[in-house]
């Protein structure tokens, strides 16, 4: 093969894997990103309904159950994970750790929270792994078992101590980045 040839074979075969790595992320995306609206539309009717130990609940039980379920189907690792966890489950390991911190930095910098996503690929043994993190700000709505423990309802407080006795994640102000949302996809 000539110099040229070997060249254009090269530059060929990079953009086909730099448009399979593209796809893989717009698909990762898609389907990680449907987990939070659903999420927030259940907070929302528990809320709706005067029943904020049924959004206790649906965070303690039914969300790290979605995460559970889209896992399964896809054979991904998708969970939700913060520097103030409230479920110890949701401790960063150190990547997501890291992510999260710059997150942090850049958002203190002026960037939207709502817009701070990192994707890379990693190896991980003899497995090549999508890793991608999106942070999760802090809607209205999460004020009332995440805001201020001055404006949080005292059966709010009682029922996060009795459900996480070592809770880290209150204090929150609207827009400030809670956690994130996280994936390990192998190829």
């Amino acid at each position: 093969m000539t110099p040229r040839l070997f060249v254009l074979a090269a530059l060929l075969c990079t953009s086909l894997v730099h448009a399979n790595d593209d796809n893989l992320v717009a698909d990762t995306k898609k389907i990680a990103m449907g987990i939070p609206p659903k999420l927030l539309a259940m907070l929302q009717t528990e809320i709706e309904k005067g029943n904020f130990s049924g959004a206790i609940g649906a965070c303690s039980d039914k969300a790290p159950k979605m995460a559970a379920a889209a896992s399964q189907s896809t054979g991904w690792a998708i969970r939700r994970v913060s520097l103030k966890n409230r479920n110890p489950k949701a401790t960063p390991d150190a990547w997501e750790k890291a992510a999260l911190e710059d997150f942090d930095q850049r958002a203190l910098a002026g960037e939207t929270p709502a817009t701070l996503e990192k994707v890379e690929f990693v190896t991980e043994g003899d497995t090549r792994t999508l890793r991608y993190i999106k942070a999760l700000p802090t809607q209205g709505l999460c004020l009332n078992c995440h805001g201020t423990l001055e404006n949080m309802a005292p059966e709010v407080k009682a029922q996060i101590a009795k459900t996480y006795p070592d809770d880290r994640a209150v204090g929150y102000r609207e827009g400030q980045i809670r956690g994130a949302l996280t994936v390990k996809r192998p190829l």
